[in-house]
């Protein structure tokens, strides 16, 4: 556990580029990113890929480039991730509802795209991003929220070493339904293990010549924690 007795909070997240093995993340500008990240999340089958978000359906590209636009003036920042091998935007996240007072900070807005699906590109991706909260800011707490429905983003946290917390029932209104959100965190004192076995599954020796993983994310985690006890 940190010593807190001199903690003075953290840097809020700013806009930033990593750079994995697979991918780059990068921030979101609208002239360079705008019809791509729209493209890289399928144009108009954006709506079904985003079931579970609470803005209502986009009717095309100015809906979308209006909500990225108003979500950042909120105060997210949006990260969007490319792909190293063909160069082209593949999906988002972004940094939310930042609490550099208590080293807190949350990841939403996730959109894999489909060029992102059987790959290692999202979870590289989320591994950067945890890394600069962890390792770059020093934050105590990192989250992970979604409808209580969305069955695989409540997988995804779970396989990437977020712990389930518990649903926040009638936590808001989503397309003019209820929603109940199940949080997820990961905290300072569990990312040393998480690190390690993210990067123990990154290695290129984990994947065989056909791009297949040898070994689970979850398995390595759970190795690890076991070997540092």
């Amino acid at each position: 556990m940190r010593d807190l007795s001199t903690f003075k909070g953290c840097p809020a997240p700013q806009p930033v580029r990593l750079e994995g093995r697979f991918v780059v993340v990068e921030p979101y500008d609208r002239d360079t990113h705008l019809k791509a990240l729209w493209d890289g999340l399928g144009g108009m089958e954006i709506n079904p890929l985003l079931t579970y978000f609470t803005q209502p359906d986009f009717q095309g590209i100015e809906d979308f480039d209006a909500w990225l636009t108003t979500v950042q003036k909120g105060g997210w920042v949006t990260e969007v991730f490319r792909d190293k091998a063909t160069g082209k935007v593949v999906g988002m996240a972004n940094y939310m509802r930042p609490d550099p007072a208590n080293g807190v900070v949350e990841v939403g807005g996730v959109a894999h795209g489909p060029a992102m699906s059987r790959s290692p590109l999202a979870t590289e991706a989320h591994y950067l991003l945890a890394r600069h909260v962890f390792d770059d800011l020093g934050y105590r707490r990192y989250e992970w929220k979604c409808h209580n429905e969305n069955e695989p983003s409540k997988v995804t946290a779970k396989r990437y070493g977020f712990s389930f917390e518990g649903v926040f029932r009638q936590h808001m209104m989503s397309k003019g339904r209820n929603r109940d959100t199940a949080w997820f965190s990961m905290i300072d004192s569990e990312w040393p293990v998480i690190r390690a076995a993210f990067e123990a599954w990154l290695d290129p020796d984990n994947f065989d010549e056909a791009g297949r993983q040898k070994r689970r994310l979850e398995e390595l985690r759970v190795e690890i924690a076991a070997a540092s006890s």
